[in-house]
């Protein structure tokens, strides 16, 4: 069965710094992968995406302060948080898409920045 395994959220003192990986288990051919977020009462938002090829993008809102990367080898991407905010308060989502287009997501994990 089709698993992303996401880790690395938390509570975090704004200013502070935090990693989250997913790692898609039974997936192949992966293309597309990147992070989502959804603030509660708001809209599950895009947060960063990097393609099977390298290229990255990150929204307006965290440009500067998060950086998603992925580990091809080991099927995993990151997303580097630092400077945190309170706003980046969220549960963050994997998305992992395949060559075929079928889309994929993780179970999420809690992101709390305190002021």
């Amino acid at each position: 069965q089709v698993k992303l395994v996401e880790s690395g959220g938390g509570l975090v003192q704004a200013g502070g710094s935090l990693r989250l990986s997913c790692a898609p288990r039974d997936i192949v051919s992966i293309n597309d992968m990147g992070w989502y977020r959804q603030a509660p009462g708001k809209q599950r938002e895009l947060v960063a995406t990097s393609t099977s090829g390298g290229r990255t993008n990150t929204v307006e809102s965290v440009k500067g302060r998060f950086t998603i990367s992925r580990d091809n080898a080991k099927n995993t991407v990151y997303l580097q948080m630092n400077s945190l905010k309170p706003e980046d308060t969220a549960v963050y989502y994997c998305n992992v898409r395949d060559i075929w287009g079928h889309e994929y997501w993780g179970q999420g994990t809690q992101v709390t920045v305190s002021s």
